[in-house]
């Protein structure tokens, strides 16, 4: 049961929801439109360079921000 990002056409809010199987959300639930769309997720990791040392990369635009998506600060 994973959860997946969708987008809103209608209102162009961005959300997450478990999916089971083939399902998908039944509509946005700000606006509760029915033009949503599967998002690509995005991700974050940790790896370490040539040295050694840990190497952290995190998708979020936020400069101070290490979270996987931005629906956690808002931004």
């Amino acid at each position: 049961m994973p959860i997946y990002e969708y987008g809103c056409d209608e209102c162009g809010k961005r959300f997450e929801s478990l999916v089971f199987g083939a399902e998908k959300p039944e509509g946005c639930p700000s606006c509760h439109g029915v033009k949503i769309r599967r998002l690509l997720s995005s991700c974050s990791f940790v790896s370490k360079g040539k040295s050694g040392e840990i190497v952290r990369s995190s998708a979020s635009s936020c400069s101070g921000c290490h979270a996987a998506s931005c629906d956690n600060c808002g931004h």
